[in-house]
């Protein structure tokens, strides 16, 4: 990136006209924290016992503090993060940072060849003699532990921020849409992450969102830490019993590496993103996949635009909704399936999931956040389960006067989360199987994005 250092009599100039800052306003700071997040050898990865780690896992994030409590973002290289798995997740770091739990986001990158969190589950299927299956509770609360204290350490070791850079490039075949429709507007074909058939590759790439849109703090011509937003599916290829981030994550891991500079990446709304139009799983695919993505966040580095950023720019608004349940989500079917001890461990595991978000959405008493942080003319909102790009897209139309980006794979307990739509085109995402949600949850995702995108 081409710097261009300040010149003494501008500094001057700007002091003669602004005045000094007054010593009582509070100044913007960030810290940065990151742990190690892989598992032990024979701790369930989500299909697969560990074996091994290929590439280490990490909990990474930023502590922003100057504008009210602090403000935590955390994205984590596992498949996901749901209800007390996220909870718990987030009471955490909000106590490390003396911040509230409602201005922590903890989102996963959805990697598959990495660990799943969700306490709620766990216990549930402990209480009926299945353990070691998709979840190690020890495990996960162990990395939380580490993730607190570095929390509480970045909070105490913060760096001033004078600019805000924001910047995206666009990312060459790596995303194409998995939904593939039929003339007669019905999914024809479901392409996965890795796809084989020609046919089914060579179809049109489909509605995607192709750029990755990154926020970067700076100290003077120094950056301090960089945020970038993606949406795909992550997947090259696994099951192989190896720990890795995959190719999202080599091509953070790559550019921190060049750059010198933290980078913490964010999943967006990929839940029917992935590369099978470019992917056919074979193994080199995994590096070509993760330079092509370097490339892109390369890009949004070199277009980025730096602006001056006090405290009184950031802000932080939460939207608590109810999501609805999927009608096919029937407690005493749930039950029996879980009490079945015939039925094999991932079977069980899948109908302990649907019964935990059956039973929290009939409570009505644990609502999902959504948050929204205001950076200067940045927008970023912090969405559950595995969203759609439609609402990633829809956000981005609603306000072009802003720079918006998004998160999603925060709270997963909710599953895939389809368009109003895709629930009448078939196909495995808004499948039973998948989703635990209603078609009607567009209206309220929508309606809280709306609102929080409104100021």
């Amino acid at each position: 990136m081409k710097r261009i250092p300040s010149p003494a009599w501008l500094m001057l100039l700007s002091l003669f006209l602004c005045g000094p800052v007054s010593a009582d306003e509070p100044s913007l700071r960030v810290g940065r924290f990151s742990v190690d997040a892989s598992p032990p050898v024979g701790s369930p990865l989500a299909y697969d016992p560990t074996i091994g780690v290929q590439t280490p896992l990490s909990c990474s994030g930023i502590v922003l503090l100057g504008s009210g409590e602090p403000i935590v973002l955390c994205a984590i290289d596992w498949i996901g993060v749901g209800n007390d798995g996220n909870r718990e997740f987030r009471r955490a770091l909000a106590k490390a940072a003396g911040t509230t739990p409602n201005r922590v986001a903890v989102h996963s990158l959805h990697q598959h060849d990495a660990p799943a969190c969700d306490f709620t589950a766990a216990q549930l299927l402990a209480q009926h003699g299945v353990t070691k299956v998709r979840y190690d509770s020890h495990f996960a609360q162990q990395v939380i532990e580490r993730a607190a204290k570095a929390v509480a350490e970045a909070t105490a070791d913060t760096t001033p921020v004078t600019h805000l850079g924001v910047g995206e490039g666009e990312i060459e075949k790596v995303a194409s849409n998995r939904r593939v429709l039929g003339e007669d507007g019905k999914v024809k074909y479901v392409r996965y992450s890795a796809t084989r058939n020609p046919v089914i590759r060579d179809a049109p790439v489909g509605t995607i969102d192709p750029m990755l849109k990154m926020i970067s703090f700076w100290n003077g011509e120094s950056a301090v830490a960089v945020l970038t937003y993606y949406a795909t599916h992550p997947q090259s290829y696994y099951r192989t019993g190896l720990a890795n981030p995959d190719f999202p994550g080599m091509a953070r891991n790559a550019r921190q590496a060049e750059t010198g500079v933290p980078h913490i990446h964010f999943n967006g709304a990929g839940g029917n993103i992935g590369a099978g139009k470019w992917n056919d799983g074979s193994k080199e695919n995994r590096q070509v996949l993760a330079d092509r993505v370097a490339a892109g966040m390369k890009k949004a580095w070199e277009a980025t635009k730096r602006t001056p950023i006090a405290a009184a720019d950031i802000g932080w608004e939460t939207e608590s909704v109810q999501l609805p349940v999927g009608k096919h989500l029937q407690a005493e079917p749930l039950q029996k399936i879980l009490e079945d001890t015939t039925a094999a461990g991932p079977v069980r595991q899948a109908a302990a999931r649907n019964l935990v978000w059956l039973r929290r959405c009939e409570a009505g008493d644990w609502p999902i956040e959504i948050a929204c942080l205001r950076i200067g003319k940045a927008r970023v909102l912090h969405m559950p389960g595995e969203l759609f790009v439609e609402y990633q897209l829809a956000a981005q139309k609603q306000r072009p006067d802003l720079f918006v980006a998004m998160a999603a794979y925060g709270d997963y307990a909710p599953g895939y989360i389809g368009t109003e739509i895709a629930y009448g085109q078939g196909g495995y995402e808004t499948s039973e199987r998948a989703s635990r949600v209603a078609p009607q949850v567009e209206g309220v995702l929508t309606g809280a994005v709306n609102r929080l995108l409104a100021d």
